[in-house]
């Protein structure tokens, strides 16, 4: 093995007691910047690198007084001798920094180790897992928490709409977590979840994805199996009755297992011992109907009457997502007669069906989708809230895995839902370089979606892509989705300020 990638020698636990001085390298990723925030709020002194300290992150960590040194270049960002570095998944074993670090000795750690000893400890972690959902599963779970008055902390992968926060250090006996299956650091290829101490957790579902790093499904199976042999005896598992990897998976756990579904759920057969029989739901969403603003139902849950649920959210994800974490704010202790008022009051996190604005009557709407289950399920939602209008989607595959042919047909599949479609050119990323055969093929896609019937084009460049929507828009009859795992460069704002142009009919 490079010795350079050898992992580091197991931090003790009463090491972790006595740090005081936390070096983060790679501080400005949004993950790495919450757990600098959560640090310095613990009362620890904290300092980091970045090659890219620009805002929003730079003013986010200089408003909290957390100094931040420009590059992995200059070992002297290391002379202030912290107890301890904690190496982001950015991080490259040949960067100078990291080279002086383990020429130092300086302990170090990845980020959900770090995580874990210094802000789990003293916690009872909620660990919410699966391809789809994690974001919003987690801000709702930590919301009934909060709403029932169990003041959790949290950390997690998107801005939680509620705290306008991704982390969050309450009082109370709880920490709720998004875990992540990607791998943690240059010296541990193993998924971030592994780290948590799950007691309580989900699979939300399971599917193919991160094909950067996954050989294929099964082998995403696998490392959910390994997670969920981690929740112990007198924990508590929480998952979808109609998900097959996600409860096969599920087995390996000692803890008691919850189903959820919707009534009228296909029953899944052999489940814990369950032979030929349909699997009973232990939370359910009875009777589910839209409305004005957005879906209601009957919520069952084990040993409580009935509650009525307005949920200010369309789509059938949102409710199984907000099963999810009824089931997991439950177990958690949460007095379930809270739940009505705190899903009324729940907003959805940053870039999960995310008004931008609306000009010439169309609204434009910004979502993190870029799997395709996960677009089919914002498009089936998005029609759900507007409904008879004609929904024009953009998409830019900017994700590792978007950008691999692995989903060619899977997105032709799922964004057959819109009405137009609209391509940027695919991202290029020089951490992960593909040969033209690996890559999606943005031509052969529009083709696959004409030949259904859906009119779409590939405009490389955000700003003619945003003239050509805009000229081809119908003022008060479209609804604009921008669908991309980052900004899209912008396009939102680009569109509304093009759109405000089109005088009124």
């Amino acid at each position: 093995m490079d010795p350079t990638r050898a992992p580091p020698a197991p931090i003790p636990p009463e090491f972790w007691a006595a740090v005081k001085k936390v070096h983060l390298m790679g501080i400005c990723g949004s993950a790495m910047g919450a757990l600098a925030a959560l640090l310095a709020k613990q009362g620890y002194e904290v300092r980091g690198s970045d090659a890219s300290p620009y805002p929003p992150m730079s003013d986010f960590l200089a408003a909290r007084g957390i100094p931040v040194m420009r590059g992995y270049d200059d070992p002297s960002v290391l002379d202030w001798a912290p107890d301890v570095v904690v190496v982001g998944n950015v991080i490259r074993p040949s960067y100078p920094e990291a080279l002086a670090m383990r020429a130092r000795g300086l302990p170090h750690a990845s980020l959900p180790e770090a995580l874990s000893a210094l802000c789990l400890r003293d916690k009872i972690p909620v660990v919410v897992t699966g391809t789809h959902g994690k974001t919003t599963t987690s801000s709702m779970t930590a919301w009934l928490l909060e709403q029932a008055g169990l003041a959790p902390s949290f950390f997690i992968g998107g801005v939680a709409g509620n705290w306008q926060s991704n982390h969050h250090l309450g009082s109370g006996a709880h920490m709720v977590v998004e875990g992540d299956e990607y791998d943690t650091a240059f010296w541990d290829r193993g998924a971030k979840f592994f780290h948590y101490k799950p007691f309580i957790a989900s699979i939300n579902n399971l599917e193919m994805d991160h094909a950067d790093i996954f050989a294929d499904v099964a082998a995403i199976e696998r490392t959910f199996t390994r997670f969920a042999a981690l929740v112990p005896a007198g924990g508590r598992l929480i998952v979808p009755a109609n998900e097959v990897r996600a409860l096969r998976a599920a087995h390996a756990s000692a803890a008691g297992i919850w189903l959820t579904g919707i009534e009228g759920i296909e029953g899944i057969k052999g489940i814990k011992g369950i032979e030929g029989d349909a699997a009973t739901l232990d939370i359910a969403a009875l009777g589910v109907s839209p409305y004005a603003e957005g879906t209601r139902f009957v919520l069952q849950l084990p040993g409580v009457a009935r509650l009525q649920i307005d949920l200010p959210l369309t789509g059938r994800h949102n409710v199984l997502n907000a099963l999810v974490a009824a089931g997991l704010a439950f177990a958690a202790g949460a007095d379930a007669t809270t739940f009505p008022a705190a899903f009324a009051a729940f907003k959805l996190p940053f870039k999960r069906l995310t008004l931008r604005g609306e000009a010439a009557g169309i609204p434009v709407i910004d979502d993190f989708a870029h799997h395709p289950t996960a677009i089919a399920a914002t498009l089936d939602a998005v029609r759900q809230r507007y409904p008879g209008r004609r929904m024009v989607a953009l998409f830019e595959a900017q994700s590792n895995t978007a950008r691999r042919r692995v989903f060619q047909h899977g997105f032709g599949e799922a964004l057959a839902k819109a009405d137009k479609v609209y391509f940027k050119k695919s991202l290029e990323k020089a951490s992960d370089p593909l040969p033209p055969d690996e890559r999606l093929d943005l031509q052969e896609l529009c083709q696959s979606l004409v030949g259904r019937g859906v009119p779409a084009i590939v405009v490389p460049e955000v700003g003619d892509l945003a003239d050509a929507v805009v000229a081809d828009a119908h003022p008060g009859e479209d609804v604009i989705l921008v669908m991309s795992g980052r900004n899209f460069e912008g396009v939102h704002q680009l569109l509304l300020d093009r759109l405000a142009l089109i005088p009124p009919r």
